[in-house]
């Protein structure tokens, strides 16, 4: 039997020991070294440990500035990724979260740190899902494993005209990694309005062999009326018009029904489950908020969509006229694909520029 090497921490393999060797980088130890962790003398604790002195919390944060770009891990060799902890400052659509394996030079992450963490409308809501968690008061966690062969580079950019302070700690592993692992990828869309018939593309232009786990989508809607009827489709391996993969409404695919009524009090119903989720319903105030938004979840964790050369994803955004028929809707969607597949990354569409992400 070969040796386990402590990639998949699970509850069946923790009675399981082996070589691998744990370590976690944060503001504490920018390294993850062994040993060198709270070593810090100078840091945005330091005047609050004024009087302890090193080993006192002197850094638990750092301060990004405007338009900079922190490296957050840069972690040499082979193992994964198994958790990532954070609590950043500012408008979450401004503060975008780039990961780069093995050496590439473009990113196979890179999104906006709320609707990575599936908070897509720059507010709390919580979130109790297997891979993605998030805690009171805004306390994004991760545990999608992601494993990497040589290298492993995380980075945070600030695109606000303030400052932010991020909390955050990465916590990993060193290990062998099998050769036929899939590197983990996420890419952020926005389109607002949604042109009237056009379709919702999620995820286009990937290369390679992978299977798709999860998607998040921020949902605003711009009409009257029920604005959940259209259809997820997922294209692969060559398929042109139709696709292999045809779900029957929006609501279905996110694992709910009628609506997401709560029977007894005719509204919207939150819930959050470990793979499926409507954790956010922002409604009209009767002032300044006045549309319905929606943030939710799907992830393909005991039912990945396998692909072995090409993946593409769309959905359609559609209500109901009052005649019976179907309207297609003018929405305001924005999404976050989650996928692993084989090196090298395909280029992503043109990161969304600020005006493209500002929440309206």
């Amino acid at each position: 039997m070969a040796r386990f090497n402590g990639l998949n921490s699970g509850m069946d393999n923790l009675h399981l020991l082996s070589d691998a060797k744990t370590r976690s980088i944060s503001a504490e130890n920018f390294t993850g070294e062994k040993g060198k962790g709270g070593m810090a003398t100078e840091g945005t604790g330091a005047r609050c440990a004024l009087n302890l002195g090193q080993g006192w919390k002197i850094s638990p944060s750092v301060v990004i500035k405007p338009g900079e770009t922190f490296v957050m891990a840069d972690i040499e060799g082979s193992g994964a990724i198994q958790h990532i902890w954070m609590t950043p400052t500012g408008l979450w659509r401004d503060d975008i979260l780039r990961i780069y394996w093995d050496d590439q030079e473009i990113p196979s992450v890179e999104v906006p740190v709320g609707d990575f963490f599936a908070c897509g409308w720059g507010e709390y809501a919580q979130v109790n899902s297997l891979p993605v968690t998030v805690n009171p008061g805004s306390a994004f966690n991760c545990y999608w494993n992601m494993p990497f062969k040589k290298r492993c580079k995380m980075t945070m950019t600030n695109t606000d005209t303030k400052e932010m302070v991020l909390y955050y700690q990465i916590d990993y592993v060193l290990t062998e990694v099998p050769e036929d692992i899939g590197y983990f990828h996420a890419q952020f869309r926005r389109v607002n309005p949604l042109p009237y018939k056009d379709v919702y593309t999620i995820l286009d232009g990937v290369k390679g062999k992978g299977h798709y786990v999860g998607t998040y989508m921020a949902w605003g809607v711009n009409n009257c009326g029920w604005w959940g009827e259209g259809e997820i489709k997922f294209y692969m391996d060559g398929d042109d018009e139709f696709p292999t993969i045809c779900g029957t409404g929006t609501e279905d695919y996110f694992c709910g029904s009628y609506n997401f009524e709560n029977q007894k009090t005719h509204q919207y119903q939150e819930f959050t489950t470990p793979y499926a989720g409507m954790p956010q319903v922002l409604r009209p105030d009767g002032v300044y908020r006045s549309q319905q938004r929606f943030g939710l979840y799907r992830w393909h964790v005991a039912d990945p969509i396998r692909f072995d050369e090409d993946l593409k994803v769309t959905i359609q955004a559609l209500g109901w006229r009052k005649n019976g028929q179907y309207l297609p809707l003018q929405d305001d969607i924005a999404s976050v694909a989650y996928w692993y597949q084989t090196l090298p990354t395909a280029p992503f569409p043109a990161f969304p520029d600020e005006d493209a992400r500002e929440i309206l």
